[in-house]
């Protein structure tokens, strides 16, 4: 994985991850590509193939090896073009929490800390600040939708089953 250190030589941790470009414009792939190469050091080549939830869009999926911390910094290089559907992933490891961003216009971004399993995981304070605001059980049913990301999740539906069987592309970042 990483050969990276930090300031006092230590070794930097290092974990992999998903970027899921769910629906891109074609016009707008090499500017994803060059995106992502940015954050990685190196080129990001994808596979695009037709996105069947938005027919004239694309969607790509690759694979990432780098220190801990990519997946934020590659979802914040995604950030400059709002028309794109993306989620990132990044495992967990004996250092840090694996996590899920998500990306959809006009909702914006959810972050969710996740397991090894994928599952999103909610910590005990954010689960007691929600006790503590919600007046009734309704508002405790949509503040824990809202903590799971679920219209996140209903949003992306279509697209992920897009990607289903598509290519994946490997990437690793250069340290």
């Amino acid at each position: 994985m990483s050969n990276a250190r930090t300031e006092s030589g230590r070794p930097v941790p290092s974990t992999r991850g998903v970027v899921f470009l769910h629906c891109c414009p074609s016009a707008l792939a090499p500017h994803v590509e060059w995106a992502l190469a940015g954050v990685l050091g190196r080129p990001a080549r994808l596979e695009w193939t037709g996105q069947p939830a938005a027919p004239t869009h694309l969607r790509a999926e690759a694979t990432w090896f780098g220190p801990i911390g990519t997946a934020a910094r590659l979802a914040a290089a995604l950030r400059p073009w709002p028309m794109l559907v993306f989620e990132v992933t990044e495992e967990g490891t004996s250092a840090s929490d694996g996590e899920r961003l998500a990306y959809v216009p006009g909702r914006g971004f959810h972050r969710s800390a996740t397991s090894a399993n994928g599952d999103v995981v909610v910590g005990e304070e954010r689960l007691r600040g929600l006790m503590t605001r919600a007046r009734s059980a309704d508002e405790f049913q949509h503040g824990l939708a809202e903590l799971l990301g679920s219209a996140w999740d209903a949003e992306l539906e279509p697209y992920r089953h897009g990607g289903e069987g598509a290519p994946v592309t490997l990437l690793h970042q250069v340290v």
